[in-house]
């Protein structure tokens, strides 16, 4: 990827998170003007990640195997996909070509925000994108 895309691909799994939460409680304004949406936010990630500073950590996946190794072990910690973690796919409409039957590409993975010992346990297995 170019490295417009991997930042691309990056704040996707970045905003994934937060918007996720977003979809899952939404409605249209009286107006039909706006979208009101009214979002719960565990105390500790609200204290921690939304007021506070949460580090954030970028890791390099040598391919898709390796990128579904993360996912296993996720699994393997009993965090659940689509609520702790979520896939992230490209279309493939500029620069990658689809590896997938429904014409995407697995590109990277977000997690929401864990626990120091969680976050180890998955990125010791992968290199700090420098």
């Amino acid at each position: 990827m170019s490295v417009g895309k991997l930042l691309a691909q990056t704040c996707h799994c970045a905003e994934a998170y937060w918007t996720r939460r977003l979809r899952e409680q939404y409605s249209l304004s009286e107006d039909g003007n706006a979208y009101e949406v009214q979002v719960t936010i565990p105390k500790d990630i609200f204290e921690q990640y939304v007021c506070g500073i949460f580090t954030k950590t970028v890791c390099e996946a040598r391919n898709k195997n390796h990128l579904l190794k993360a996912k296993a072990i996720a699994e393997e910690l009993g965090l659940i996909e689509g609520e702790h973690y979520g896939l992230i796919y490209d279309k493939c409409l500029t620069e990658l070509e689809p590896e997938e039957e429904d014409g995407t590409t697995l590109t990277g993975m977000w997690f929401c925000p864990l626990p120091d010992e969680q976050a180890h346990a998955i990125s010791k297995k992968f290199h700090l994108y420098v």
